[in-house]
């Protein structure tokens, strides 16, 4: 909360600077400014430490990845998007490093406070459905990868899914 108003005073005090160079006739400089205005209002809307978390797990750099989402100190002050995807990645990084029982309640948390994109909705209820199915619970298991093949629209997930579906007429 503290660091949003922080960033929204930089960008206010920025665009003022800005409009005086503007005044002064110094174009460049404002239009510079404004440049680095528009990044300081990125910041407002998105967290520069779950961005880096995403990144990092894209070059598949799980240690550094968590090191970022620690550095977010109280989750719940994040804008709900925001909130639901710190408690996604730290599901994923969960799921990957400490095994997948200890990733279900993130990936339940980050449903319920609402992930924006259907595909990262369908990852999180292909984990779960893993995780219910090592659980032992097939019925549970069922019912979310049917949703999440109704979620994965461009069958980027289709391979996993068919693993899971395989693993559960073994169970």
């Amino acid at each position: 909360m503290i660091n949003r108003i922080i960033k929204i005073v930089i960008a206010s005090l920025l665009l003022v600077y800005a409009v005086y160079q503007f005044y002064l006739g110094n174009i460049a400089n404002g239009i510079g400014l404004i440049f680095l205005i528009s990044l300081v209002v990125l910041l407002i809307f998105r967290n520069e430490h779950i961005m880096l978390a995403f990144w990092f797990l894209r070059k598949n750099k799980l240690d550094k990845a968590e090191k970022a989402l620690t550095r977010v100190k109280h989750p719940e002050q994040l804008l709900k998007s925001q909130e639901a995807y710190f408690y996604y990645l730290t599901g994923l990084i969960r799921s990957q490093s400490q095994g997948v029982g200890k990733a279900e309640k993130f990936f339940k948390r980050a449903l319920t406070i609402g992930l924006r994109m259907n595909q990262d909705k369908a990852v999180s209820k292909l984990n779960l459905a893993a995780i219910a199915m090592y659980k032992r619970r097939k019925r549970e298991a069922t019912t979310l990868l049917n949703e999440a093949k109704k979620l994965d629209k461009h069958n980027m997930l289709a391979d996993q899914i068919k693993q899971i579906q395989q693993q559960m007429k073994k169970v």
